[in-house]
């Protein structure tokens, strides 16, 4: 029921004016908001059409991103900001940027924050955003969707390549000595994860990792894994494979395994997944520090029960800071935003180091800007204990 009172705010937000704090002294930022809500899969005007009881699972991280957003700005407006927030239903046609772009209500926006769901949509808001020299801050995954040429695209969650040198490294610095198992689906990214492992170990300056890679087919059995476990030790394992359901499945192989003593590295796509591993000892790389432990998380988790009766996911926190983090940059340093985007002024939960992409190292110009700070989060039986 919560997750339909939640829902229920979000039409009569997105189909008229905007938010406003309220100020007289400063001249009023206005940043849009774009988070895939699904309104129209969901709503027939005004009305809910799924059912009391009936919320799909594709609307719920971006709902939950928009909370988070929303109450940023409750937070913003306490503090009297001069912000106006334009918010959009990212899976709506009349929120293209084909459509906005043209609409005088998005005239003179100074800082564009998206929770994008495919590469498909980044392009054309991203050469929008570089048109109008707009900072386009995509806060979650997926990342860069082929951008070259535009600094005004600003990638929080890095790219694979990224994560993957910081996963080395993290192996290196942990297991230098252990027998390490890949575990990967057939065909890309696959493919891509154990060349980047593999080029890492030959150039490394210190002892190679001993990875042995093994491959799966999407029908593997719990047997074809522990074929390849040692009972006599801890296994080091990382899955290497983007798709949800592969680690999924994966970390299910190894819960009706307990004679196997494992520790289980996945990939970012974990960090969004609440019921992964939830009796075993993994770990994952996310740009997002969120432990829930400090004094700010505790405080947010008990409004939004307040609020919504329920318990907040990490998207409504990514919302959250998201919003609040990089507009208190952008009443800061406001047009001169893009030189100050990981000034730690206004930090909540994580570092961010955003730097310049470029796939051609000669380019003035950068592909586009990337965070190059990653957290590993261990958790143990579904509890944190520890970040890295």
């Amino acid at each position: 029921m919560w997750l339909l009172r939640c829902l229920c705010l979000v039409p009569g937000f997105l189909a008229i004016s905007p938010l406003r704090a309220q100020t007289e002294a400063t001249k009023t930022l206005k940043i849009a908001v774009f988070a895939p809500v699904y309104l129209d899969s969901a709503f027939n005007g005004d009305m809910y059409k799924l059912g009391r009881n009936n919320i799909p699972k594709i609307i719920l991280p971006g709902l939950d991103f928009y909370n988070g957003v929303m109450m940023a700005i409750d937070s913003l407006n306490a503090d009297k900001a001069p912000i106006e927030v334009l918010v959009y239903d990212s899976k709506t046609a009349a929120s293209s940027i084909e459509n906005l772009s043209t609409s005088p209500e998005f005239n003179e926006v100074s800082l564009i924050i998206a929770s994008f769901t495919t590469r498909a949509e980044i392009k054309p808001m991203a050469d929008f955003a570089g048109e109008k020299k707009i900072p386009l801050i995509s806060a979650t995954y997926p990342n860069d969707g082929g951008l070259t040429n535009n600094p005004y695209f600003v990638m929080i969650n890095p790219n694979l390549s990224t994560h993957i040198e910081a996963l080395y490294r993290h192996l290196q610095r942990n297991y230098p000595l252990e027998n390490i198992l890949v575990f990967r689906r057939k065909g890309n990214p696959g493919n891509l994860i154990q060349f980047m492992l593999t080029d890492m170990n030959k150039k490394t300056g210190g002892i190679p990792l001993k990875i042995k890679t093994i491959e799966l087919a999407d029908n593997f059995t719990v047997k074809q894994v522990t074929a390849h476990l040692d009972s006599n030790r801890q296994n080091i394992v990382v899955c290497g494979a983007l798709d949800e359901a592969f680690g999924l499945k994966l970390t299910k192989a190894f819960s009706a395994s307990k004679n196997y003593h494992s520790t289980i590295i996945g990939m970012p796509t974990w960090d969004g997944i609440r019921d992964i591993g939830k009796d075993l000892d993994i770990t994952y790389s996310t740009p997002y520090n969120l432990t829930r432990t400090d004094k700010l998380s505790q405080q947010l988790t008990i409004r939004y029960r307040n609020k919504y009766a329920g318990r907040p996911s990490d998207m409504f926190f990514k919302g959250f800071e998201s919003m609040y983090h990089f507009t208190r940059l952008l009443m800061k340093h406001g047009s001169g935003l893009i030189g100050h985007l990981s000034d730690r002024d206004y930090k909540l939960f994580a570092d961010f180091d955003i730097l310049p992409a470029r796939s051609n190292k000669e380019s003035l110009q950068p592909d586009y800007l990337e965070n190059k700070k990653i957290y590993f989060i261990r958790r143990v039986e579904g509890r944190i204990k520890s970040v890295s």
